[in-house]
């Protein structure tokens, strides 16, 4: 078991936390194998804030980035976007979005996050799906947050490759496999697609 200095532990709690800012306290305190309330001291000293207050400011950010859909267009909390290259969404799954009796996700929610968190990773004013290779993998239950994550596999002129991931906790529960095509007038739609 490793032991950090305080110094050492500050240093690599600020390095943790600028890689990623959804860390839990908790999470953090398993890390270090340190108690919350000295992760909550060191957080204090380093000013960083709790992590309600950090994906609030994440989310901002990656929503005044969005270019390709306007934010009622997206389905889900955006939490992260650097567009053209990664994206991450969350959905809690609520009673309007279920199945009444099987009590699971209708699948359209789940496609409807995976495709928009696709369409806001494209570096254009506008973006179409061309095709999508997509498999569920398993239903999701009514109260689940579904995580979905999205990387660009490759650009090609104004076609873009994209994989989008849902993920409940640490089970996966769709993946697929994006084409999309970045439109920068409406005129040109035909033409560019082709």
């Amino acid at each position: 078991m490793t032991r950090y200095s305080k110094e050492e532990r500050r240093k690599l709690l600020k390095e943790a936390l600028a890689e990623n800012p959804f860390f839990t306290d908790e999470a953090l305190s398993n890390r270090f194998k340190v108690s919350v309330s000295t992760i909550r001291l060191d957080r204090g000293e380093l000013r960083i804030p709790e992590v309600r207050e950090r994906t609030r400011a994440v989310a901002q950010e990656a929503y005044s980035s969005l270019k390709s859909l306007d934010d009622q267009e997206l389905i889900g909390e955006l939490l992260e976007l650097v567009i053209g290259e990664r994206a991450c969404s969350k959905l809690v799954v609520d009673e309007s979005m279920v199945l009444t009796k099987a009590r699971v996700a209708r699948g359209h929610y789940l496609f409807a996050q995976a495709n928009s968190l696709a369409i806001a990773l494209v570096d254009a004013k506008m973006a179409l799906t061309g095709s999508v290779e997509l498999k569920f993998i398993r239903p999701v239950q009514l109260g689940e947050v579904v995580l979905a994550k999205g990387v660009v596999l490759k650009r090609k002129l104004n076609k873009y490759w994209v994989e989008i991931r849902l993920s409940v906790g640490a089970e996966d529960v769709l993946r697929g496999n994006w084409v999309l095509f970045a439109i920068e007038d409406t005129a040109g739609i035909r033409g560019e697609m082709e």
